[in-house]
């Protein structure tokens, strides 16, 4: 039976230090390091808000009589928005770095 080739985490992994204030653009990998700071900026503002809709519509529906006991007020969609303040979050933060690298 022919095995699969060997690679290790060390061979491919890359030195992401640094010294001072904030980080270079690499350590937000291969497609974000290239992404100007204002377009991150544009990302995470949308992210903010899918999240905040998403809550504010889960709260009218919780409003709903009878939501709680048979859980009527979870949303699939709701539930996938919320995902917007962890990506907000990140994406904000990697306008930052990019806006202090000069991007």
């Amino acid at each position: 039976m022919p095995s699969a080739p060997f690679t290790s985490l060390s061979m491919a992994s890359e030195d992401m230090t640094w010294e001072g204030e904030y980080p270079p653009s690499k350590v937000l990998g291969p497609i974000m390091s290239k992404m100007p700071s204002g377009l991150l900026g544009l990302i995470s503002i949308a992210c903010a808000a899918v999240c905040a809709y998403s809550i504010a519509q889960s709260g009218v529906l919780q409003q709903q009589p009878g939501a709680y006991e048979n859980g009527s007020w979870v949303k699939w969609y709701y539930v996938l928005g919320s995902f917007g303040g962890p990506l907000a979050w990140g994406t904000h933060v990697a306008s930052w770095i990019q806006r202090k690298n000069g991007m």
